[in-house]
């Protein structure tokens, strides 16, 4: 077989009357008359082909879509008035002087081109198709762009890349863990790791200082659109650093990425928020900051009012936004139902038109206090507000999803602005009410407040971390902390969480006995990948930048798995399926 000289996306006007072979894929055909068009496709794009002689036209008569075929021929020019500015080879064709069909293809089972005519299971069944599709082809070279610029600028900051294990020990971290038997240790499992969390640590420890790893991560937790059970971090560790070391290393690492793979300019340094007052403003730890809507305390306005529900309750949060004209009733009546699937009473309203309140709950709120309200919640004409009565945490939670709704419904954010923060002093732990105990809120290695060291053991409910978070456009995109590096303190850590010393020894034992040799001051954080490129491909779901994604049931369906295995399998791993009547 010839090799081919160029793609089907780079032949220009410089070409012309060059003898060239393209391969591909036949994308569409067009019969004119005594003349055949065939639009040739590869990855890079497609070139227009004409067929004019009668042995190639009889040839081109037997092709369909998605044939594989090659095609050599000479390079001309379109005439003006058929050029095509909106692909690169627009304004040449090639006149075809030999055409091989290299394989013919059976009738497709799905739509390339138009994803939407098929479901998103019929589409995941046949990905290798669906693959062929160029947005999806795009968004993977995107992801290999992302990539290639992280791995060259870590490069530039004397980070070494270097793997960590798959096959290790089962440590949760919040999620559950998969597991893997063991043959030769009958009994014995191994887990995938749900991050390489302590590798990186000993990293440290073993005088490394500066180590990164784009590396796959498993856990075993209910799906959504940016999660999925097997995952990609960007997870890198620094030696002798403190918090701000770690976050003007990480600004500069990401205003690299926007920059060379989108050629989108981030303002450095990023702005700071810190948990409390990112859950008072937005009702959340992961705020979308392209819209101004924030939650305002009206507790102390209800207080004067005339409406009871609202002065009996701890807490009353108010959101208010433009464009009052858009929230009719069966509107008002859908955000409604929304806050009341989040746990709410009730979402109450009222409109501010003319210098006055209207609608929903106004009639309770007198003249003067209407004035007030609207003076100092900087509420204009035209506007709407949104209220939740409740206890702080539900009041908080379900208007931090009306904002992101609200925002939704009136457009109020442009998808090509990038709004990165971040979000630092979280609680160290917070209270694991079912079980009795103190959880860590990120993960058992991250440092307290240096004030904070002694209140993390004596009172661990009011202790804060060296923990942070970046959050852009309303997506954790990466989280990190400064790490415990002295044993002792690492030690009664685990012991606030209720952990006994057999349990510590038992899962923990190698990396608490490694603290003890020299540990260096260190800290880190993890990109999840998936997010970051769903950020840089403008779409809402990471199944559109992963090759081979599961379903939201962590299924595959294109190879059907996971899958039953043989008796035999299962004997030589000392197991036995028990009948599980939970239902998944």
């Amino acid at each position: 077989m010839n090799s081919r000289t160029h793609n089907c996306g780079e032949l220009t006007k410089k070409n012309i009357d060059k003898n060239v072979r393209l391969f591909g894929w036949v994308n569409s055909t067009r019969t004119h008359g005594k003349i055949i068009f065939i639009d040739i496709r590869d990855r890079f794009g497609k070139t227009q082909i004409i067929l004019n002689t009668d042995s190639l036209i009889e040839k081109g008569k037997t092709l369909s879509n998605e044939d594989v075929i090659s095609v050599s021929g000479t390079v001309i020019a379109r005439l003006a008035d058929l050029v095509n500015k909106n692909i690169t080879t627009g304004e040449i064709e090639v006149v075809a002087e030999q055409l091989e069909i290299l394989n013919v293809s059976a009738p497709l089972p799905m739509s390339i081109h138009d994803r939407e005519a098929s479901t998103e299971e019929h589409r995941l069944k046949y990905r290798y198709l669906e693959l062929r599709n160029s947005e999806l082809q795009n968004n993977l070279i995107l992801r290999h762009k992302t990539t290639q610029v992280v791995r060259n600028f870590l490069n530039e900051q004397n980070f070494i890349e270097i793997e960590t294990p798959v096959l290790t020990k089962s440590t949760p971290e919040g999620a559950r863990d998969y597991l893997v038997p063991s043959r030769l240790h009958n009994g014995k499992f191994y887990a995938l790791p749900q991050s390489p969390q302590m590798y990186k640590q000993l990293f440290m420890i073993s005088g490394l200082d500066r180590y990164f790893q784009i590396v796959k991560c498993f856990r075993d937790e209910d799906l959504r659109a940016d999660r999925q059970p097997e995952f990609t971090q960007i997870d890198l560790e620094m030696s002798f650093v403190d918090e701000e070391h770690v976050r003007d290393m990480v600004e500069q690492l990401i205003a690299t990425v926007f920059d060379k793979v989108n050629n989108v300019k981030i303002q450095t340094p990023f702005p700071t928020l810190s948990y409390e007052e990112t859950m008072k403003r937005f009702g959340t730890d992961k705020p979308d900051l392209r819209y101004s809507i924030e939650i305002q305390d009206f507790k102390e306005f209800s207080d004067q009012s005339d409406f009871q529900a609202f002065k009996s309750s701890e807490s009353v949060q108010m959101i208010n936004a433009d464009n009052s004209e858009f929230f009719a009733r069966k509107i008002i009546s859908e955000l409604d139902s929304y806050a009341q699937s989040l746990g709410a009473k009730g979402l109450a309203w009222m409109k501010y038109n003319d210098s006055a309140f209207e609608g929903g709950i106004s009639k309770f709120f007198n003249k003067d206090l209407q004035s007030t309200i609207a003076s100092d919640c900087n509420i204009k004409n035209g506007s709407i507000c949104f209220m939740v009565a409740d206890s702080s945490e539900i009041s908080l939670k379900v208007l931090g999803k009306i904002r992101v709704k609200v925002a939704d419904m009136l457009s109020l954010y442009d998808d090509s602005v990038f709004k990165p923060v971040w979000i630092v002093d979280f609680p160290l732990f917070n209270w694991d009410e079912d079980n009795q105990r103190f959880d860590s809120v990120h993960h058992p290695f991250v440092a307290p407040k240096d004030k904070d060291i002694k209140t993390a053991i004596l009172e661990p409910g009011k202790a804060i971390s060296k923990g942070y978070d970046i959050v852009i456009n309303g997506y954790e995109v990466a989280g990190g902390s400064i790490r415990i590096h002295d044993q002792k303190l690492q030690q009664k850590i685990f012991e606030t969480m209720n952990l006994t010393k057999e349990d510590i020894q038992s899962k923990f034992g190698f990396f608490i006995d490694a603290l003890k040799f020299g540990t260096p001051p260190h800290g880190g954080i993890a990109f999840g990948l998936d997010r970051l490129v769903m950020l840089l491909a403008g779409v809402n779901n990471i199944r559109d930048v992963i090759a081979f994604p599961k379903t939201t049931s962590a299924s595959a369906l294109m190879e059907d798995s996971p899958n039953t295995v043989s008796d035999e399998q299962l004997d030589d791993l000392g197991i036995g399926i028990k009948e599980n009547e939970k239902k998944v």
